[in-house]
């Protein structure tokens, strides 16, 4: 296994959790869509099981997903039907190549110290005018949940304050009650941004 708890999580439960029947809506993968032109090449971060690439992949955009647990790529390349490529966040390496990344879900468990060199090779990504999507757990302060999965738990000041120094503009940080895996209520932060 890993040093990464939360990867190991994944990595153990990858058919369990693809298989979880959820529905999710997709306002906000909607919204992100909408900002972006026709066949857009967008990066997907922590794809999970394809859900997210499936819907952007259905509706003629061009996607790169990618996960960090070989097991869940390999259910979302059996629900996508092409290669997933495994990175971890701290793999990405890739200059101006995509009009979008969307990280639904995922950067939230990267260390908070890590947090702010992720967010530059995210920037360093993006197109000029290339758009960002990104979502965490608020809380109070860092931890782990019952399965053992870490959360970072930023405040919106300070995610505004790293994604400044990183080379974005001032985000757009959204609060909005939702759920997780684990069935407990969470307040979840909504983060878009753009290169400044």
């Amino acid at each position: 296994m890993h040093d990464d708890p939360s990867l190991d999580f994944y990595e153990a439960n990858a058919a369990a959790y693809a298989g979880r029947s959820r529905s999710v809506p997709h306002i906000r993968l909607d919204a992100f869509l909408g900002r972006l032109v026709s066949g857009a090449r967008i990066l997907e971060l922590g794809c999970g099981a394809g859900d997210d690439s499936a819907v952007m992949l259905a509706r003629g955009f061009d996607v790169v997903p990618t996960d960090g647990s070989a097991g869940m790529a390999q259910q979302a390349e059996i629900r996508l039907r092409r290669p997933v490529r495994v990175m971890r966040f701290s793999e990405l390496d890739e200059t101006g190549l995509y009009d979008g990344v969307w990280a639904n879900a995922c950067l939230l468990h990267v260390p908070l110290a890590e947090l702010p060199p992720v967010l530059g090779k995210i920037r360093r990504a993006l197109r000029p005018s290339g758009l960002f999507y990104a979502s965490f757990k608020a809380g109070q302060g860092e931890g782990y949940d019952q399965f053992g999965r870490y959360y970072n738990r930023p405040t919106p000041e300070w995610l505004t304050r790293q994604y400044r120094a990183q080379g974005f503009a001032d985000p757009l940080v959204e609060s909005a009650e939702g759920g997780g895996y684990d069935g407990v209520p969470t307040e979840w932060l909504h983060v878009v941004a753009k290169p400044a």
